[in-house]
C-alpha cells in the first residue's frame, strides 16, 4: 500500500538525507516536492499547501539548518505532520448500550457489506461479544444472501426477512430480535447506491433515528481517491457520521483518501481493510501508517499480530526441543501456521523497516510457503523428526513427491539448519554470531 507516495516522498527527502551543505532553499524545494507527490497522490491542493506549509515552517522553526541530521529532523517533522493529518491518534469504537449499535453507510461497491463482517468476526475474536448482523439492504439483488454467506463463513448469526421491503421495520425488527436473544452488538447493513441521491440519505437517516446506533460509520474504497473523500463529505453532511472505514487499502498505491478524509470531514478513520479475508481488518493507527508510507514499516503492528498467534505451552516445548537439539520439521511446519495467521506476506513484508523499498516490484505470493509445506509434507515422520538422516537417495524421493526439485530440497534443509542453529544461540545468548549469521541468510 501506498507504494507510489512512499517512493515520491524518499525521492523528496533524499536531498535532506545527505552530508552536504543545508540551505533554506534546500528546504524549500524539498517542501515543494512533498507537495508534489501529496497531489500525485490524490491529496487536495489546499490540504497539500496547508501540509507543506507547516512542515516548511516548523522545519525553518527548528534551526534545520544547523543541526548535525537536518535530513532526519526533515523526516521527522514530515512524519509528525502526516500523523496528525491522518487524525494523530487511533479512535477504538463505541461499544457502550446494551446491545451496542453499529450503523453501517457507504455507496454500493464500496465494500459495506463483507467489511460487515469482517468487523463482527473482530468483535467476536478480538472483544468476545456475541454480534449479530442485520440484513437491511432491500434493493441490490442478493446483498441478503451475501450476507448470510459471511456470517456462515464466521460464524456470526445473520437477522433477515425477505418479505418485508421496509428497511426501517427491518431494522427495529433486528433491535428486538438481538434483544430477545441475548445478541450484545448489533452491525445493521444498510443499503447503497451508485451516486448519493435523497431518497438514500432520507432512508439512513430514518434508520438511524430509528435505532439510535452508538457508532454509524461511513465504509468508503480507498482506491477512489478524491472521489472517496468527497462522497464522505456529502454523507457526513446530511448523517454527521461518527467515523470512517477504509476498504481495499491493500490495494491503493496512492493514498490520497487516508490522507486527507479526516482534514475534511474531521472524522476518524477508525478501521481499514487490508485484504479478501475475514480477518483483514485492522485498527487504523496514524503514526504507525506514517512510518509506513515513509518507509520506515511498523514493528508494532508485526508485534502484535505476532503476540495473537503466541502459544506460551507451545513456545515452551519449542524451547525444551530446541534445548536438547530436537527441533525438527515437525515443529518448523507449526511455526510457518502461526505466520500465516498472521495475515499476507506482503503486508507482513511491509511492516518491517526497509523491506517495502528492498522488495518493490516484487511479487510476494499468499502461498509463499506452499512449496515448503509440500516437501516437508513428503518426508516420512522418521525424517521430519530426525533431519540428519536425510541422504542423497531420500532428498532425491522428497523432491519428486512433492514436484520440487532437488535444489530447492538442499536450500530448505540449508536454511532450516541455519534457523535451529540461530534459535540455539538466542536462547545461549550468542548475539552477535546470530547477527552474522542473520547477515548470510537469504
Amino acid at each position: 500500500m501506498f507504494d507510489n507516495l512512499s517512493d515520491k516522498l524518499d525521492k523528496a527527502l533524499h536531498v535532506l538525507k545527505g552530508h552536504g551543505q543545508i540551505t533554506e532553499i534546500n528546504v524549500a524545494e524539498t517542501t515543494k516536492e512533498v507537495r508534489r507527490a501529496l497531489l500525485d497522490a490524490d491529496v487536495n491542493f489546499k490540504i497539500a499547501k496547508e501540509f507543506t506549509n507547516r512542515v516548511k515552517e516548523k522545519a525553518l522553526g527548528q534551526n534545520v539548518l544547523t543541526t548535525l541530521q537536518p535530513g532526519q529532523l526533515m523526516v521527522k517533522i514530515v512524519k509528525d505532520e502526516l500523523t496528525q493529518l491522518m487524525g494523530g491518534d487511533a479512535e477504538g469504537i463505541n461499544l457502550s448500550g446494551n446491545p451496542s449499535v453499529i450503523l453501517m453507510s457507504g455507496l454500493q461497491g464500496s465494500g459495506k457489506t463483507t467489511f460487515s463482517g469482517k468487523l463482527a468476526n473482530y468483535l467476536k475474536q478480538k472483544k468476545s461479544k456475541n454480534p449479530l448482523l442485520v440484513a437491511c439492504d432491500v434493493y441490490r439483488p442478493a446483498a441478503i444472501d451475501q450476507l448470510h454467506i459471511v456470517g456462515e463463513q464466521i460464524g456470526v448469526d445473520v437477522f433477515s426477512d425477505k418479505e418485508n421491503s421496509d428497511p426501517v421495520a427491518l431494522a427495529k425488527a433486528g433491535m428486538a430480535y438481538a434483544k430477545s436473544n441475548g445478541f450484545n452488538v448489533v452491525i445493521i447493513d444498510t443499503a447503497g447506491r451508485l451516486a448519493v441521491d435523497e431518497q438514500m440519505m432520507t432512508e439512513i437517516a430514518n434508520i438511524r433515528n430509528a435505532v439510535n446506533p452508538q457508532e454509524t460509520l461511513f465504509v468508503v474504497d480507498s482506491m477512489t481517491g478524491q472521489d472517496a473523500v468527497n462522497t464522505a463529505k456529502a454523507f457526513n453532511d446530511v448523517l454527521n457520521f461518527d467515523g470512517v472505514i477504509l476498504t481495499k487499502l491493500d490495494g491503493d498505491t496512492r493514498g490520497g483518501a487516508a490522507i486527507s478524509i479526516k482534514s475534511v470531514v474531521d472524522k476518524p478513520i477508525k478501521f481499514i481493510g487490508t485484504g479478501e479475508k475475514m480477518d483483514a481488518i485492522d485498527v487504523f493507527h496514524p503514526a504507525r501508517m506514517a512510518d509506513r508510507i515513509l518507509g520506515m514499516g511498523d514493528v508494532i503492528s508485526l508485534v502484535e499480530r505476532a503476540q495473537e498467534q503466541f502459544d506460551e505451552v507451545e513456545a515452551r516445548k519449542i524451547q525444551k526441543k530446541i534445548a536438547k537439539n530436537k527441533f525438527g520439521f515437525d515443529d518448523f511446519l507449526k511455526q510457518i501456521q502461526q505466520i500465516k495467521k498472521m495475515g499476507s506476506m506482503k503486508d507482513l513484508m511491509g511492516m518491517i523497516p526497509g523491506a517495502g523499498k528492498a522488495l518493490k516490484g516484487m511479487d510476494i505470493d499468499d502461498d509463499a510457503f506452499k512449496h515448503v509445506e509440500a516437501i516437508i509434507h513428503s518426508m516420512t515422520p522418521d525424517e521430519r523428526s530426525n533431519p540428519s538422516s536425510l541422504d542423497a537417495s531420500r532428498k532425491k524421493r522428497i523432491a519428486k513427491g512433492s514436484g520440487r526439485n532437488i535444489q530447492e530440497v538442499n536450500q530448505l534443509l540449508k536454511q532450516f539448519n541455519q534457523m535451529s542453529k540461530m534459535m540455539k544461540m538466542m536462547q545461549g545468548g550468542g548475539g552477535k554470531k546470530m547477527m552474522q549469521m542473520m547477515q548470510n541468510m537469504k
